[in-house]
């Protein structure tokens, strides 16, 4: 049977097919089936813009790796029936966002993203990341899938990830990993205990982690602060879509328009009442040095510019 004659069938009753035929979610970007632009495709128009900008004003730093490795696009999760990439960046909505992509990769095995537990969305065998393809297949899919990320304001997705990974008690292999680490570093006359278990990192010391020259050279950052400059390569990938978790259903919903299943299938949302906001973020940067929000906005100053986020006003710069 060919494939464009396999239907799906979708728990709303309505029978999709595997999009052989129809356009694809970059014609349907590029080249939209209503004529005007709408005020969506402006913005998004202006966001890619803003990133190739700003690759270009710093070319120096940004393009110092010529040629990607596979390894450096195990981010990037594939949708072969929807002809999507999406690149997840942790602290970010990733969570949902891998949800919907199961469900828009499980062939039906799936309806409901909210149903699928957290747990598993981030097991890796449930995703296809194109590291897993041949050279040539990876290329054919960077050239003709929509490939999309979604951004957050830089020191408020870093103070997410050390509430998440360093405040909560049940995140244990984090502490052991990272917490133990940056006390033996950081603090003077910590205590055994302390070393031991790592179990409460202050956020001065994460800071003076980040910025500290040694853990540049010793590893790259983890994925939950790494830069997502350095996650998703967008001076080598164009993305066609950059969405903001500022704006997160909009964006989301237009990538689900686009991919041809916003009709049955909408971002979850939901109130989370622990999110971090920039509030919360202005406290934290309180009783950092001036020196030390310097250097870390030097090691985040790219995904600022390149996603147009000013510098925060409670900073105090040099």
């Amino acid at each position: 049977m060919s494939k464009a004659l396999v239907m799906r069938r979708n728990p709303f009753g309505v029978d999709i097919c595997c999009r052989k035929g129809s356009r694809s979610p970059l014609q349907e970007l590029y080249n939209p089936t209503q004529l005007e632009l709408s005020s969506t495709a402006v913005l998004h128009q202006t966001r890619r813009d803003q990133v190739t900008d700003t690759c270009r004003a710093n070319s120096a730093v940004s393009r110092k790796r010529r040629v990607l490795t596979p390894n450096d696009l195990k981010h990037l999760v594939v949708d072969e029936d929807h002809e999507l990439i999406y690149c997840y960046v942790p602290k970010v909505a990733c969570t949902n966002w891998k949800r919907l992509m199961m469900v828009l990769t499980g062939r039906g095995k799936y309806s409901d993203p909210m149903e699928i537990p957290a747990s598993e969305a981030h097991v890796s065998a449930n995703l296809k990341t194109l590291n897993q393809y041949s050279i040539p297949e990876i290329n054919h899919r960077l050239k003709s899938y929509m490939k999309f990320l979604f951004v957050r304001e830089p020191f408020e997705r870093l103070v997410s990830a050390y509430r998440n990974k360093f405040t909560q008690k049940y995140n244990t292999s984090f502490h052991k990993r990272y917490g133990t680490k940056i006390i033996k570093r950081q603090r003077k006359n910590a205590t055994q205990e302390a070393l031991r278990k790592g179990d409460d990192v202050k956020f001065e010391e994460f800071v003076a982690y980040l910025i500290d020259p040694h853990t540049q050279r010793e590893e790259p950052f983890n994925e939950h602060w790494q830069t997502v400059y350095s996650l998703c390569h967008p001076c080598h990938i164009h993305y066609d879509l950059v969405g903001k978790y500022e704006t997160l259903e909009e964006d989301s919903n237009y990538v689900l328009q686009l991919a041809g299943v916003g009709s049955y299938l909408k971002f979850p949302t939901y109130a989370k009442s622990t999110r971090t906001t920039d509030e919360m973020t202005t406290e934290f940067f309180q009783n950092i040095s001036s020196e030390h929000q310097t250097q870390l906005y030097e090691v985040y100053k790219l995904d600022f510019l390149m996603f147009n986020y000013s510098v925060p006003s409670y900073l105090k710069l040099e």
